[in-house]
């Protein structure tokens, strides 16, 4: 590793193309929601957590319009940062909104780390203290690794994420065909009860759909970031929400409603429940899974502090850069350090729900960003975006006072 100056010298690699890209956004939002998230969708949304998880999908795709259109105008590392400062030409409130993205992409590994605990104590008899202390071990070392490396392991692992998904789905559709009322029960009543369930699962699920906006902060390591961030962007959330919604309905059918919300490992209970067959090979590709999940997010966060850095907007030592594997090495160790703390300090679903009220929150701003720098029906969407944001935020705010 070079000293400050050679750090301070030293480039991030453009190493990576379009479909590395889109795998690498897949692997943070499958890792991160639906290993981990299913059962507690479905504790708050009841018989409606498919339709939580489109309706957050909708939410998450009118974003995604502005995150493709604003990449390929901006592609830079911290993305959001830029677009926000661009937008409303504040420089300060874009450091805000970096430090917030930054924020929220260790407080969603912390999230996927207590998913990574759940799944390899059903394994290894071992304190969860110790797992996620190995588990942070683990993602900080392959993610100072290099980025052709820690991207490609990452898109590898994402390769069995969605086959053994696929499988669960398969091997779950006769209990579906069997059970059509989780079909028709997948719509809330037209009562407020119904609809404020369906809400709340849908913030939730609103989390498992994080991590096509962490694409942008690649944008540095990109070989044609103007023409293969926007394709990875889209590609993603089409993928992960035909996922979503098939594994959701396979756990409603296969499995009780009280069972599958009490679930700390939801997909491998069921495919256990639809197929008959022992959990242990689902359990271990749900454990490399969201392993995966957090190694990008602690990969995305790196980068933010590195772009704040380069700036001026954050401590010049956070963007130091290996001379030998061209990556925010020190941004890399303190993101895996802080994620260790929040793991140990507070449970998997106060961690989601955090996770996705803050990056409501920058969704707004980037999508208001996008309004003033477009015009025509890119303004349109921009704005609708920013709208749908808004209430997911006042639902879920009410929900809490309330």
């Amino acid at each position: 590793m070079s000293g400050p100056s050679g750090g301070e010298a030293a480039g991030l690699r453009r190493a990576l193309g379009g479909p590395l890209l889109m795998l690498y956004g897949l692997g943070t939002t499958i890792g991160a929601g639906v290993f981990v998230l299913t059962g507690h969708v479905a504790g708050a949304a009841g018989t409606h957590a498919p339709f939580a998880f489109v309706l957050a999908a909708c939410v998450a795709g009118l974003t995604a319009v502005a995150f493709a259109r604003l990449s390929r105008r901006f592609p830079e590392a911290a993305g959001e940062a830029a677009y926000v400062r661009e937008g409303f030409g504040a420089p300060r409130l874009g450091m805000i909104v970096g430090f917030a993205v930054a924020g929220a992409g260790l407080i969603s590994s912390a999230t996927i780390a207590h998913g990574f605990a759940g799944y390899l104590a059903r394994i290894v008899d071992l304190p969860a203290p110790v797992l996620l202390a190995v588990f942070a071990a683990a993602i900080g070392g392959i993610a100072s690794w290099g980025v052709a490396q820690s991207v490609g392991l990452a898109a590898a692992v994402t390769f069995l994420e969605v086959g053994v998904l696929l499988v669960v789905c398969v091997a779950g559709a006769p209990a579906v065909a069997e059970k059509p009322e989780t079909l028709l029960g997948a719509l809330p009543p037209a009562d407020l009860a119904g609809w404020s369930g369906a809400f709340a699962g849908g913030l939730l699920a609103f989390y498992a759909f994080l991590g096509f906006e962490d694409i942008v902060n690649m944008a540095e390591e990109c070989k044609r970031p103007e023409r293969d961030l926007p394709v990875a962007i889209y590609g993603t959330l089409a993928a992960t929400t035909l996922l979503y919604l098939g594994v959701s309905l396979v756990s409603l059918a296969a499995m009780p409603l009280a069972e599958l919300a009490a679930s700390d490992a939801p997909v491998a209970d069921a495919f256990v429940h639809a197929t008959g067959y022992g959990a242990r090979p689902v359990e271990i590709i749900a454990v490399v899974s969201v392993t995966n999940g957090a190694l990008i997010q602690a990969i995305m966060a790196a980068r933010v502090l590195y772009g704040l850095a380069r700036k001026g907007q954050a401590p010049r030592w956070l963007g130091y850069v290996s001379a030998r594997t061209q990556t925010p090495v020190v941004g890399v160790w303190c993101a895996t350090a802080l994620i260790l703390a929040l793991a140990l300090a507070f449970p998997l679903e106060a961690l989601a729900r955090t996770t996705s009220l803050v990056i409501l929150t920058v969704f707004v701003f980037v999508n208001l960003a996008a309004a003033r720098l477009d015009r025509g029906w890119p303004r349109r969407i921009a704005l609708l975006a920013a709208l749908a944001c808004a209430a997911m935020l006042a639902v879920e705010l009410a929900r809490r006072i309330g």
